[in-house]
């Protein structure tokens, strides 16, 4: 089977495609053939060397495919279902092993690019939305890349439960993609301050949660948007991580909340990992939720995919097909 195989890190070019034996299952696994794979910054991070992953490795966290064989004691997967997952690795070639708690069934309205596009940052969107800062109606709040992936799903979910959404984007092009999301107000970063232009859209109140994927350079700006006791849910670091913070400057900014999640604190259990899914494919179905998708690429072209993600090229998802 091919695979795109990391045996250093560095940057795109390390992506390689190679031949490798096709795996197979082993007890509690099963084997899935991949049809469409999600691009995320996770991968960059691994790549990278930001986060540690051992040598050599094939990325991907995100895809969906079809199960090809099961390994012992697998009793509610058969081969030839439909299935998507997140959070285990392996993704980038044409075929990857996954232990079978993390497999989810799909519905049959729900391709395999629409699970694709959706498994890591849907359930990402979700978690942050219904559980980090549970969006009440009325709500306004501060959604940062609007315009990306996570972006546009947490738009959407904080619409659906009644929220005002405030969207920061970077240009005219992915303004008009987040407000065809449900964006009620968009700040172009590049030309307005973010924090101000937040509190002339609020009457100087401040928003009731910032959902931050963006780190290092959108860090202050959010703090400073929070209304009194409102939530920073800082859920990623595509711009770098964060300089450590003094607790104090939550006090000063009116005894506001800043939470660090990530998505596998949030589905611990299959019933939970399930439950956010239903919910998820329960809209997509609906036609509640769009799930855009950006960009599709060859398996070959990881390395074009991972560049133009880095350098924001694109709006909604990335997928290798």
């Amino acid at each position: 089977m091919r695979a795109i195989v990391i045996e250093e890190h560095g940057g795109p070019e390390v992506l390689r495609l190679t031949e490798r034996p096709d795996p197979a299952p082993g007890p509690g696994q099963a084997l899935v053939d991949v049809e469409s794979r999600g691009v995320n910054f996770i991968d960059i991070y691994q790549r990278s060397g930001a986060y540690d992953v051992p040598l050599p490795f094939v990325p991907g966290m995100e895809a969906a495919g079809v199960v090809a064989a099961v390994g012992e004691g697998v009793t509610d997967l058969s081969v030839g279902q439909r299935v998507g997952w997140a959070m285990a690795p392996g993704a980038y070639a044409d075929r990857a092993v996954v232990s079978a708690g993390l497999l989810v069934p799909l519905p049959d309205d729900v391709s395999a690019d629409q699970a694709a596009a959706l498994f890591l940052q849907g359930l990402t969107a979700h978690y942050l939305t219904h559980s980090v800062h549970p969006v009440a109606e009325g709500d306004t709040v501060l959604v940062h890349a609007a315009a990306g992936g996570t972006g546009l799903l947490i738009t959407q979910l904080a619409k659906e439960r009644g929220a005002r959404v405030i969207g920061t984007v970077s240009t005219e092009e992915k303004e008009r993609v987040a407000r065809a999301a449900g964006a009620d107000e968009v700040i172009r970063y590049t030309e307005s301050p973010v924090a101000e232009s937040v509190r002339d859209l609020t009457g100087g109140e401040g928003v009731a949660a910032v959902y931050d994927g963006v780190g290092r350079d959108t860090f202050d700006a959010s703090l400073a948007s929070l209304r009194p006791r409102g939530m920073l849910a800082l859920f990623g670091q595509a711009s770098g991580a964060v300089e450590p913070v003094d607790p104090q400057r939550l006090n000063a900014a009116g005894s506001v909340y800043l939470a660090r999640p990530s998505l596998a604190y949030f589905v611990a259990d299959r019933e939970e990992l399930l439950g956010r899914c239903r919910d998820l494919f329960a809209l997509v179905g609906a036609g509640r939720l769009d799930v855009r998708v950006g960009g599709r690429y060859p398996l070959a072209e990881a390395g074009r995919a991972h560049t133009d993600l880095a350098e924001r090229r694109t709006t909604g998802k990335l997928l290798l097909t």
